[in-house]
């Protein structure tokens, strides 16, 4: 079977109202939230069953005609981007949550169900799904699960990692693997573990069982004011060194807090030039404990104004505040690059010193939002496309800020993922012998090359060689 049969066969499956092929239909599906990087799809597939996914994942291994499977394109680092005459596998339609258990604390949900609807799903029954990234409203757990993303919360609660117990998937050669279980005893090799934050490379995810916590009955949560990001850096680390274990440690900088002032009339400290926010939360007993060692490691850290929520609806205000920010920023610049790197904690103040020292030397600015906590940096670059070489100048710091990571024996990625931005930084962090088994690994799940082909791995030479002479 060929290339050339692939449309006719998409469009006897699907017909015109899920198959789009008009330019007006191809655009949102262009790229995701990194919009540097844009590719126009052959087609885009809206499907609504798995064996819908499964039939056209085999039809372009049938065809080597590439795919890539999208939930809400929230993606940050290239990820959902189209591939070269490549098709786009929607899931969004794919959003139910097809079992909930409260005795044994599990959801299984469809790939294109949001992350927050588990969550409003489960709370009836006292529990949450506690992974929280910024975009919980919109992303779905399909992405979630292939780029292993965090959240807030993630010093405590872990990552999607952590939550997901068991996952049905077609792989990229269209064999169905069941993988996991109910239990969160597994036997044998993880191969769950493998296959989050695989970033669409191995396969489709069709069925995820997710792992569901009980709500904190009480929460302490605490704004901050700092009369530097470096101030709040060390603070996060004096809290860290102490034993305590907040369930959010997030860090803004001045810059981030006049978005998200204007954004959501936030009530931040006034004159600050960053803000910590600290949120305790477990048993009443617990959090009445560790809300007095809290308060004395504050007030040890010189901070310029202490803000304790009062009530729930002060604490979503600040929650509100933090979650916007990212989105927010676009009001203060027409194009901005979202950077995704990790620094031991014990160096956070060092890290964000040198952010400021480096965007000065480009002379751009730099709003930072992050999660303090596991050291997981959010640098986001504010630039004016319009302006010659603004782009560039921007892509530079952002590659020194990533160098940085490196140098300080941090990662390029926290939960954004690796996509086509960082590609050439992942044989900085590990070894030709590393890089060596990642590439057989990925042969190997897909053969015929067609998942989301050229994310996170730069093709070996041969592989450029050859796509050089089909382009010639």
């Amino acid at each position: 079977m060929d290339a050339a049969r692939l449309m006719p066969w998409l469009a006897e499956r699907f017909g015109p109202d899920r198959l789009l092929t008009e330019p007006g239909q191809l655009a949102p599906y262009e790229s995701d939230a990194l919009t540097a990087f844009a590719v126009t799809p052959r087609a885009v597939v809206l499907v609504q069953s798995a064996d819908e996914v499964i039939d056209t994942v085999r039809i372009c291994r049938d065809t080597a005609v590439p795919f890539v499977a999208r939930g809400s394109g929230t993606s940050l680092s290239g990820g959902s981007v189209p591939v070269e005459g490549g098709i786009v596998i929607a899931l969004n339609r794919l959003n139910r949550v097809l079992k909930l258990d409260p005795d044994q604390r599990i959801a299984v949900v469809e790939p294109g169900v949001t992350n927050n609807a588990v969550t409003d799903a489960a709370q009836p029954f006292g529990l949450f799904y506690a992974p929280d990234p910024s975009s919980q409203q919109i992303c779905t757990i399909g992405g979630n699960v292939a780029f292993n993303s965090g959240g807030a919360h993630c010093l405590k609660y872990g990552m999607t990692s952590n939550h997901v117990l068991a996952i049905k998937a077609v792989l990229a050669d269209g064999d169905i693997v069941e993988m996991g279980s109910d239990s969160l005893e597994s036997v044998g090799p993880d191969a769950v573990g493998l296959f989050v934050g695989h970033e669409g490379l191995f396969g489709i995810a069709l069925e995820i069982t997710l792992r569901l916590v009980p709500r904190p009955e009480a929460y302490h949560t605490v704004l901050i004011g700092y009369r530097s990001t470096a101030e709040a850096g060390d603070a996060v680390a004096k809290i860290i060194a102490t034993g305590l274990l907040p369930g959010a440690l997030e860090i803004m900088d001045r810059l981030a807090l006049d978005a998200a002032e204007a954004s959501v009339n936030a009530d931040f400290p006034p004159g600050a030039q960053a803000v910590l926010i600290v949120e305790l939360e477990g048993a009443h007993e617990q959090v009445a404990v560790e809300r007095q060692q809290l308060t004395q490691i504050i007030d040890q850290t010189n901070p310029t104004q202490v803000n304790v929520a009062a009530d729930a609806a002060q604490r979503l205000a600040i929650w509100k505040g933090r979650k916007c920010a990212f989105s927010a920023v676009g009001q203060l610049s027409p194009d901005y690059i979202v950077q995704d790197g990790v620094v031991p904690r014990s160096r956070l103040g060092e890290a964000l010193q040198r952010i400021e020292e480096l965007a000065d030397a480009h002379q751009l600015r730099c709003a930072n939002v992050f999660h303090a906590g596991d050291g997981n940096l959010h640098p986001l670059i504010l630039y004016d496309g319009r302006q010659s070489g603004a782009m560039h100048r921007a892509e530079q710091l952002a590659a020194e800020i990533l160098t940085m990571c490196i140098e300080m024996n941090g990662s390029v990625t926290g939960e954004h993922g690796i996509g086509v931005e960082k590609r050439e930084f992942l044989p900085r962090m590990f070894s030709e012998h590393d890089m060596t088994v990642m590439r057989r690994l990925h042969h190997a799940m897909d053969p015929a090359g067609v998942a989301n082909t050229g994310k996170m791995l730069l093709p070996e030479p041969a592989e450029q060689s050859a796509a050089a002479m089909q382009s010639a």
